[in-house]
């Protein structure tokens, strides 16, 4: 089916990212993922950054935990100075008292405390209060006092700008600091009262440093991230090497314990024919198959050192690793009925060759489910179903209940848990469990292109 996908959207979040990295962003004028060309429409992406109000609390301290809420107590404590600050130079200095001086105290104040959790919001209350406050002195501003901030206000916007600073991208900061001096230049230029004193040069050289210190305090802190990020990474391969080298050994111990135990299994069903006398038939027949057996367990012991030893288990193309298939299901099958268990086996569909991992997988869940009922069902009837449908590969192994007594199992009852998570890694699915009638099933559903399969 040839559809075309719709290119994906882009948040506000990864064009704010995108933005701070330097990367091209998202135009919000054209079809949705559209990106703008570098230097196309960036002081379109500037302004909305400005006017993005969105919530970003300032982050809590780490270290000590019982004062990670300093920093918000401190803000907190800055803005009740700077209202009352603002309210009592205006009343002192100018002589202007009632109540419009005392909004703009608010404003200052809640500024400061917005911008704690909304930083564009803020600001852009910050420079009202200043507007605000501008506009209540003017006609009050007498010999060497300054206009358009008074010298609470011009302090008191600065805690805003860092607060600000710590959170936005260095060209937002740059914006943030430079449209209130440009402001004050303007305002000094058209509306300066007589023998009032300038603040712009205040002005530019406080909020400049401000601003340098929020970007150097921002940048500390994503260096610190990056660095933690790092860690995390190295921690990471440190696991993975600690994993490769448990591997090797026990496939050290693999080999100590299970080869040698195996090959004088093997020895012996060769030689214990000749020190019979007139050995049977059924005998030598019988001893030939465990001699088969062990050879097989043997060569497939080989395999997972193989895969023990391989940094790369996976990759198909490792000469060691176990490649036994859905071809190979009769011999299994003969095998688990020379055990003394019924099998049947049914194919449905047309079979076909499936990706290497997912005929390892479907292979080692019979295998492990014809184990289980050996183990715990003795003298059951089992059924094999295999069915290739369109895009997935089905299978189903059930037992009828046991006729004997199970003897008593040395496994961990690992079994289920390693089918599963083989049925798991490729993102199929598996389910056991006991039949209503008696016996046990178990089924399983694989992709069959593992590779395709979305998150």
């Amino acid at each position: 089916m040839n559809e075309q996908s719709a290119p994906p959207a882009i948040s506000p979040a990864q064009d704010r990212s995108r933005s701070a990295a330097g990367a091209p962003a998202a135009d919000p004028g054209g079809p949705p993922g559209r990106v703008s060309a570098p230097g196309e429409g960036w002081l379109g992406d500037l302004g909305r950054a400005l006017l993005t109000v969105e919530w970003d609390p300032l982050p809590k301290m780490s270290r000590p935990r019982w004062l990670n809420r300093l920093p918000h107590v401190a803000v907190g404590y800055v803005a009740v100075f700077f209202c009352f600050l603002t309210t009592e130079q205006m009343g002192d200095h100018y002589g202007v008292t009632g109540g419009p001086p005392l909004v703009a105290a608010l404003l200052t104040g809640a500024s400061i405390l917005l911008a704690m959790f909304w930083p564009m919001a803020g600001w852009w209350l910050g420079l009202l209060a200043g507007g605000l406050g501008a506009w209540l002195i003017h006609g009050d501003v007498g010999a060497g006092q300054t206009w358009p901030w008074t010298a609470g206000g011009l302090i008191a916007f600065a805690p805003v700008l860092l607060l600000v600073a710590l959170r936005v991208p260095p060209r937002v900061t740059v914006a943030a600091v430079g449209v209130p001096v440009v402001l004050t230049g303007l305002a000094e230029l058209s509306l300066k009262p007589e023998h009032s004193q300038t603040t712009v040069l205040a002005a530019l050289l406080l909020y400049g440093f401000v601003g340098l210190l929020g970007y150097a305090l921002r940048a500390t802190r994503l260096a610190r991230g990056k660095l933690v990020e790092q860690e995390t990474l190295t921690e990471e391969e440190r696991a993975q090497r600690t994993l490769l080298e448990e591997r090797n050994r026990i496939a050290r111990e693999l080999h100590d314990v299970v080869a040698h135990h195996m090959s004088v299994i093997s020895i012996q069903a060769q030689v214990a024919p000749h020190l019979v006398e007139n050995p049977s038939e059924e005998l030598k027949e019988n001893l030939a198959g465990i001699r088969e057996n062990a050879l097989e367990a043997l060569t497939e012991l080989r395999r997972v050192l193989g895969v023990l030893r391989s940094e790369q288990p996976d990759d198909p193309a490792n000469p060691h690793h176990p490649q036994p298939t859905l071809a190979e299901l009769g011999g299994l099958v003969d095998n688990v009925r020379s055990a003394g268990l019924e099998v049947t086996t049914e194919i449905a569909g047309v079979r076909r060759a499936l990706a290497p991992g997912v005929e390892l997988t479907a292979y080692r869940i019979v295998q492990e489910a014809l184990s289980n009922c050996l183990r715990h069902a003795p003298g059951s009837r089992v059924e094999v179903g295999v069915a290739y449908g369109p895009r997935e590969l089905h299978l189903c192994i059930a037992n009828s209940a046991a006729t004997r007594p199970a003897p008593p199992s040395q496994g961990a009852g690992h079994g289920l848990l390693g089918m599963r998570e083989r049925a798991g890694m490729l993102g199929g699915e598996l389910a056991a469990g006991p039949r209503p009638g008696g016996g046990y099933e178990v089924s399983a559903v694989l992709p069959m292109d593992p590779e395709t399969k979305k998150d």
